[in-house]
């Protein structure tokens, strides 16, 4: 097998696929080589494009079993499903209405397993395929502020080492794990470039994740290079948070 990473010939699905870290999950695809399909429920101003080459879009609720069906319906193919689709406001659980939080669940845990659901079929029909969840830190530690989308992401993973057993040899299911990330509303959760640069100083590379970085990730997860590769999770975190420990020994040492 060769060392490459070429997806050329293979249809790959992206929810939320153009915007944030969806666009850099899209780009990365289409630079190795597949025809990448973005979905997401409202149509952005531009689309991610690479080589000379864009996405395709199509208008999607991944929340909705019958239009994901109907979707999947009208692929020639699908090799590659990127359940990327996510995010959440700071909302307290015990703050805003039910429903809000029930939607969060929904769209970062709800909406993976019906897409995945619904492109197997397609999937087979090519001989097999990969399905990368993109989980999230606050999945794996307590996640203040943010609850129902930690609860939803520690879901994403359970659902992801379940499917990569149910689904094999054919179709492998993988994860990401992603850290913070670096997008064109960082600073809604960080402030302004002043807070932005405070909070990379917790990273111990020095740096928030560029979108392109979990992007990368996928299309190892998906290619060839990855083949004996299922029911994992890949930590792409910069190698984590800084335990709160060192800095409070170290304010006190004389």
């Amino acid at each position: 097998m060769a060392l490459t990473l070429d997806l050329g010939g293979k249809t790959a699905v992206v929810t939320g696929g153009v915007r944030g870290v969806g666009a850099g999950i899209s780009r990365a695809l289409l630079e190795a080589g597949a025809d990448v399909v973005a979905v997401a429920r409202r149509e952005p101003e531009s689309l991610p494009e690479a080589g000379g080459r864009t996405v395709r879009f199509v208008s999607l609720d991944a929340r909705d079993p019958a239009a994901a069906q109907a979707f999947a319906d009208g692929l020639d193919r699908a090799d590659v499903l990127v359940n990327n689709a996510g995010g959440a406001p700071f909302l307290p659980l015990a703050d805003g209405e039910l429903r809000t939080h029930i939607k969060i669940i929904e769209l970062n845990l709800t909406s993976a397993l019906i897409m995945a659901r619904a492109l197997r079929p397609r999937m087979l029909e090519g001989g097999g395929g990969s399905v990368v969840n993109i989980g999230s830190v606050s999945g794996q530690r307590p996640s203040p502020g943010t609850a129902a989308y930690g609860a939803a992401k520690a879901g994403l993973q359970s659902l992801t080492t379940s499917l990569a057993v149910e689904w094999a040899p054919h179709i492998r299911v993988n994860s990401v794990t992603v850290g913070m990330v670096r997008t064109e509303s960082s600073h809604l959760h960080y402030g302004d470039e002043a807070g932005i640069a405070a909070v990379e100083r917790t990273v111990p590379l020095g740096r928030l994740a560029d979108p392109y970085d979990v992007g990368a990730a996928c299309v190892f997860l998906a290619s060839d290079l990855a083949s004996y590769v299922t029911g994992s999770s890949m930590l792409l975190h910069g190698g984590g948070e800084r335990p709160a420990f060192l800095d409070a020994a170290s304010a006190n040492k004389p």
